[in-house]
C-alpha cells in the first residue's frame, strides 16, 4: 500500500473531515479552514485568528471550529465567525482536535501543558460543549487527548492519547455522559495523532513520529501499516463518494519551526473498508 500526492503547499494541516462532497481541513499556522474537492480544487472557507484545529458540524449545519491558542470553540454560520464557548477554565494547554456527535455535542481535547516551552507532561481533560452553549468536563486523566471518533451507534467514543501510546474508549450515554474508561488498544512505539473509524470497527491512526499510518483493531492488532518515512502523518480521514479514499495529512515536521516551510501535503490511497461514525 502506498500513498499518492493529492494537495501540496499546506503550512500545517490538521483535522480533515469529509462533509458535503468535499474534504475540509484546518491549515492552522495560516489561520485558515479550507476545503478541497475530489478534483483537487481548494478554497478557503474562513480565517480563524486563534489557529483553527478540530472541525465538526451540528445537525443544523453550523460549522464548529476549535480555536487553539485562545482556547475557544467558535461557530461559523451565515458567513459570520463567533465565539460559541470559552474553554480556558478547563483547558490547561492549547486546544486541539474535536469530535461533534449526532446531537451536536462537541468533545474537545487539549495539550494539557506547553510542550514547545519544555513543560513536563501532565494529564488533562476532554471538554464537552452542548448545543445550549454549556461547558463541562467530560473525562479526565488523559495524556494529550487528540484524535477522537464515535461509533455509528453513538454508544462508544475512542480517543487517541498521543504520548501514552494508546487508544482509550468510553461508553457514551444518551445524554452525552462518558463512563467506563478503558484501554481500547495499546500501540507500543506509536504516537496516535488524528484518527478515523471504518465500518468494520478498525481505526486508522496517524503516527507522526513513527512516520506511518496504521489500521488498528480493538485489542491492538495492526492489520495495515503504511510507511511514510521521512515524513510524518498527522491526521487522516476516510472520504470520497464511497468513503473508501483514505486522506492523510503529512508534513516533514511539526511545531512553530515548520510554519515557514509550507511543506504540508494531503496524500491519498484507496482502501477496502469505508468510513463510518463521527467525524
Amino acid at each position: 500500500m502506498k500513498l499518492a500526492p493529492f494537495l501540496s503547499g499546506l503550512c500545517f494541516g490538521e483535522a480533515p473531515r469529509w462533509h458535503d462532497g468535499r474534504l475540509w481541513f484546518s491549515d492552522f499556522y495560516v489561520h485558515q479552514v479550507r476545503t478541497v474537492d475530489e478534483s483537487g480544487k481548494a478554497e478557503t472557507v474562513v480565517e480563524v485568528p486563534g489557529r483553527p484545529s478540530g472541525l465538526g458540524w451540528r445537525p443544523d449545519g453550523t460549522l464548529l471550529v476549535v480555536s487553539m491558542t485562545d482556547r475557544r470553540l467558535m461557530r461559523f454560520a451565515g458567513g459570520k465567525l463567533a465565539v460559541e464557548a470559552e474553554l480556558k477554565p478547563l483547558a490547561s494547554g492549547y486546544c486541539n482536535d474535536m469530535v461533534v456527535d449526532g446531537q451536536g455535542r462537541a468533545y474537545v481535547g487539549n495539550f494539557g501543558y506547553d510542550r514547545h516551552a519544555g513543560e513536563a507532561p501532565r494529564t488533562t481533560c476532554l471538554i464537552r460543549v452542548d448545543p445550549d452553549g454549556s461547558v463541562r468536563q467530560a473525562a479526565d486523566g488523559l495524556l494529550f487527548p487528540n484524535g477522537t471518533v464515535i461509533t455509528p451507534d453513538g454508544r462508544t467514543m475512542i480517543v487517541g492519547e498521543t504520548f501514552a501510546h494508546r487508544l482509550t474508549a468510553f461508553d457514551v450515554a444518551p445524554d452525552g455522559t462518558l463512563s467506563n474508561k478503558r484501554l481500547w488498544a495499546a500501540i507500543d512505539g506509536c504516537y496516535p495523532d488524528g484518527i478515523c473509524l471504518d465500518a468494520e470497527g478498525g481505526v486508522w491512526v496517524s503516527d507522526p513520529f513513527g512516520h506511518r499510518v496504521l489500521r488498528v483493531l480493538e485489542g491492538g492488532r495492526i492489520t495495515h501499516s503504511v510507511d511514510l518515512a521521512p515524513r510524518g502523518a498527522y491526521a487522516c480521514m476516510l472520504g470520497g463518494a464511497d468513503r473508501r479514499t483514505l486522506y492523510v495529512i503529512t508534513n516533514s515536521g511539526s511545531g512553530p519551526a515548520i510554519a515557514d516551510k509550507h511543506d504540508g501535503r494531503i496524500e491519498t490511497m484507496r482502501v477496502d473498508v469505508p468510513g463510518a461514525g463521527w467525524p
